[in-house]
C-alpha cells in the first residue's frame, strides 16, 4: 500500500508532502483545483516517461517520492528479477533536471524506467473511466477467471512444462533437420572414414617412414661408405683401432710415473672403448643393411599414400590426420545411431507433450466450473449499479493450440439491454457501463487475489443518487482487504470513506499552487454539504451531509 507520497516543483505542486493508511481513502476538489496533476506525479512514479514542461520552477529540479510497504504483496521474486534492492519499506523516487534529464531509484539505487514500470504495475492501478480497454483483452479476461478458479499453482505449473515441452521439440526438430543434412553427407564421410582407417595411421610414423625410405633407396652408397669406415677402423697397420691400441700401450707404461700420464692413459683408454663399440655397430649395421625392392615399394606407397591424404585433407602431420579419423568416426557413428537418438527424444516429447495436456486440461476444468459463479456475480452487482439487465455470456473453447496460459480460446460477450443481443464487450457497452464492469470485476477480485492499491480517477462521472451509494458501498467493501483511493464528485461516495483529503488552489504572492489537506470531521462536513448544495452551504446541507457521515 502507498504510505506516504512526496511531490516537489511539479506543475502547480510547490511541496507537498502527505500520509496515506488502509481503507478507503477519497479525494475531492473543485475541477481544476489539481487533482490531475496528483495523478500526473503518481504517475511518475509508476513509470511513465517524465516531460521537462512539468517543473514549476524550470530552475530547479522535481523530486517525486513515494513510500510503499510491500510487505504483504509476495513480491521478493519480481525485484530479484529486476535486479532491485528489496525491503518491505520500499521507496520508489523520480528526479526531473532542469537539463530534462530524468532518473529513477528504488530504495536509493537507480532504476531503469521498463523495471519501474513492471514494479509500478504491482503496486497502483490507476482507474479512470477513460482507461478500461483492458476490459477487452483475452490475457486479462483469462486472469480474472483464473482468479475465481485458483489457478495459479496450475498456470505457474503449467508454464513450467510448457518451456520444457518447447525445448523438447525444439530439439527433437533440429535433430529430424540434422539427420536430413547427416544423410546427405554420411556417404562421403564413410568414404573419407574407410580411407583413414586403412591407412593404419601410426603418431609420428611419418619422420620414420622418410627415413627408412632414404635409408632403403640409397644402400649401395651406405654400404660402400660403412665399409670405408669399418676399414679405416680395422686397418692391421695403419687403422684407428690399431693406433689407439698402440698408443694405450706406450701410456700404460709410463702412467705409474704421474697421475698426469695416468690421466691422458685413462682417456686414451676410454676412447678405445667407444671406438671398439662403434665398430661393433657399424659392423652390424653392415649386417642388416641388405638390399629389399619389395620393402622399398611397401615404403613408398606408404608414404604416397599419407601425403596424398595430408593434401587432402589439408593439414601438415598424421597427428592432424588422427584427429580428422576420429572426427569421422563420431560424426558416421551419431549418423548411424541417430534414428535411436530420435526415437528416445520423440518419447521425451510424448511425454512433455502428455503432462502439459494434462495441466492444460485441469486448468479448462477450473475455469469452467468457475465461470457460471463469476457470471452470477458480476449480473448480481451491475444490477445494484444501475444495469438490472445486464447479461454475460462466457464460453471457453479448448483448443490443440499451446498457449501461455493454457490451450482454451475465450469468448467474453455482454449484453446491456433485455432481449439485447450478446456482442464484444467494446460494441455492447458504453464507456460508463465500462466502468461500472470494470469496478464489479475488480470487487470480485479483492476477494481471491492480493490486488495492488487502486485509484478510481472519476469513474463515477453521470452517476448519482442509489446508484452512487452503491458504488460507494462496493469500495468500502473492497477497501477492507486493500487500499482505495477515489476521485469523486459525488457527495454519497465522498462520505463512504475512512479518510478524506482535499484538493484545492490558493495564490501564494503572485503565484498559484496546488495543495491537498486532510480534512477532520468537521471539515468533512462542510466539504460534502458544498459538494451537494454548492459553496453557499444551506442548513438542509448540512444536515444532509451529517446524515451521509453518520
Amino acid at each position: 500500500m502507498l504510505t506516504a507520497l512526496s511531490i516537489k516543483n511539479y506543475a502547480l505542486i510547490d511541496n507537498l508532502q502527505v500520509n496515506f493508511n488502509q481503507g478507503l481513502t477519497i479525494i475531492t476538489g473543485e475541477t481544476g483545483a489539481g487533482k490531475s496533476i496528483l495523478l500526473g506525479g503518481l504517475s511518475l512514479i509508476l513509470g511513465k516517461r517524465a516531460d521537462l514542461s512539468a517543473l514549476k520552477d524550470s530552475e530547479k529540479k522535481c523530486v517525486i517520492e513515494a513510500v510503499f510497504d510491500v510487505s504483504n504483496y509476495k513480491l521478493q521474486a519480481l525485484f530479484k528479477k529486476l535486479d532491485f534492492d528489496y525491503d518491505a519499506q520500499t521507496i520508489i523516487r523520480r528526479e526531473i533536471l532542469p537539463s530534462g534529464k530524468s532518473r529513477a531509484f528504488v530504495n536509493d539505487s537507480p532504476v531503469n524506467l521498463s523495471g519501474l514500470q513492471s514494479l509500478g504495475a504491482e503496486l497502483i492501478d490507476i482507474h479512470s473511466q477513460h482507461e478500461t480497454m483492458q476490459l477487452m483483452d483475452d490475457v486479462y479476461q483469462f486472469q480474472v477467471i483464473d482468479a475465481l478458479a485458483k489457478n495459479s499453482q496450475e498456470l505457474q505449473d503449467y508454464k513450467i512444462a510448457l518451456k520444457t515441452f518447447k525445448i523438447l521439440q525444439k530439439e527433437y526438430d533440429e535433430l529430424l533437420k540434422f539427420q536430413a543434412e547427416a544423410i546427405k553427407e554420411h556417404d562421403y564421410n564413410s568414404y573419407l572414414l574407410k580411407e583413414l582407417v586403412e591407412a593404419n595411421l601410426i603418431e609420428g610414423e611419418l619422420q620414420e617412414l622418410e627415413e627408412t625410405y632414404e635409408t632403403l633407396n640409397n644402400v649401395e652408397d651406405i654400404k660402400e661408405q660403412l665399409a670405408h669406415v669399418n676399414q679405416l677402423l680395422s686397418e692391421e697397420q695403419i687403422g684407428v683401432m690399431s693406433a689407439l691400441l698402440a698408443a694405450k700401450n706406450s701410456l700404460q707404461r709410463v702412467s705409474k710415473f704421474s697421475s698426469k700420464y695416468e690421466d691422458v692413459f685413462n682417456r686414451i683408454n676410454s676412447s678405445s672403448i667407444e671406438i671398439n663399440d662403434i665398430f661393433t655397430e657399424i659392423e652390424r649395421l653392415q649386417d642388416n643393411l641388405d638390399l629389399d625392392p619389395e620393402q622399398l615399394l611397401l615404403v613408398s606407397n606408404k608414404l604416397e599414400l599419407l601425403n596424398t591424404l595430408l593434401k587432402k585433407h589439408f593439414v601438415s602431420n598424421v597427428s592432424e590426420l588422427i584427429v580428422i579419423k576420429n572426427d569421422l568416426s563420431e560424426k558416421v557413428s551419431v549418423t548411424e545411431k541417430l534414428d535411436d537418438t530420435i526415437a528416445d527424444k520423440q518419447n521425451d516429447v510424448a511425454v512433455a507433450k502428455k503432462a502439459i495436456d494434462a495441466l492444460a486440461n485441469t486448468i479448462h476444468k477450473k475455469r469452467l466450473a468457475a465461470i457460471p459463479g463469476l457470471t452470477k456475480e458480476l449480473e448480481a452487482i451491475l444490477q445494484q449499479l444501475g444495469m438490472p439487465n445486464a447479461k454475460f455470456n462466457i464460453t471457453l473453447n479448448a483448443t490443440e493450440t499451446y498457449q501461455s496460459n493454457g490451450k482454451d480460446n475465450l469468448s467474453f460477450l455482454f449484453s446491456a439491454n433485455k432481449g439485447g443481443a450478446f456482442n464484444e464487450l467494446k460494441k455492447a457497452a458504453s464507456g460508463g457501463e465500462l466502468s461500472r464492469i470494470m469496478l464489479a470485476i475488480k470487487s470480485i477480485l479483492s476477494n481471491y487475489v492480493q490486488l495492488p492499491s487502486i485509484m478510481f480517477d472519476e469513474i463515477d462521472s453521470g452517476v448519482s443518487g442509489e446508484i452512487s451509494n452503491k458504488m460507494g458501498e462496493i469500495m468500502r467493501n473492497m477497501s477492507r482487504s486493500m487500499q482505495v483511493f477515489t476521485i469523486t464528485h459525488i457527495p454519497q461516495i465522498a462520505a463512504k470513506g475512512n479518510t478524506h483529503f482535499k484538493v484545492y488552489k490558493e495564490d501564494v504572492g503572485e503565484v498559484t499552487q496546488t495543495n491537498l489537506k486532510l480534512l477532520n470531521h468537521d471539515e468533512r462536513i462542510v466539504e460534502i454539504a458544498q459538494m451537494l448544495g454548492g459553496i453557499e452551504i444551506s442548513t438542509s446541507a448540512m444536515a444532509h451531509a451529517k446524515q451521509l457521515l453518520n
